[in-house]
């Protein structure tokens, strides 16, 4: 039985105190840890006020930067999957936006050195947008586009 199956089937509340009282953990292991993120990149509208927010000045165009993995059309904008692969040497994120929600910055994904530049999630969508991939490069900025369709909106529609 792995850790996962054990915390289902033994109440994991109950698993972690025994664990943190025979000293075996700390309680800081138990709870998430507060990391420090970028508020600002998160309130920003638009793929230059983003760009900015993250440190860069503006961004290139590349086509470097592939959608692996995303549809022409949604058909419910509550779940859309997206996947991005940068093939840019030296990547050190992978940023993805959606242009016509509250919040264009839908995600960051930090990418440790001499690992395959790859990212991949299920985002919201409100409506018919285009969808930004935002990649950092050796302290450069590029991105890649590609409009998604909207059949059913996701963000309360």
């Amino acid at each position: 039985m792995n850790r996962r199956e054990a915390l289902k089937t033994t109440g994991g509340s109950t698993v972690m105190a025994l664990l943190v009282s025979a000293g075996l953990i700390k309680p800081t292991d138990v709870f998430a840890q507060a990391t420090d993120w970028n508020k600002n990149a998160f309130d920003t509208k638009n793929l230059n006020d983003t760009v900015k927010a993250l440190g860069g000045t503006t961004a290139t165009l590349s086509k470097d930067i592939v959608f692996s993995s995303a549809p022409d059309i949604a058909e419910n904008g509550a779940r859309v999957p997206i996947a991005i692969v940068s093939n840019i040497p030296k990547t050190d994120s992978i940023s993805i936006l959606v242009e016509k929600n509250p919040n264009s910055l839908a995600a960051t994904f930090f990418i440790p050195s001499g690992t395959e530049a790859f990212a991949s999630t299920t985002v919201k969508m409100g409506q018919t947008s285009n969808v930004y991939a935002v990649v950092s490069a050796d302290g450069k900025f590029y991105y890649a586009t590609k409009e998604i369709k909207v059949t059913l909106g996701g963000c309360g529609g």
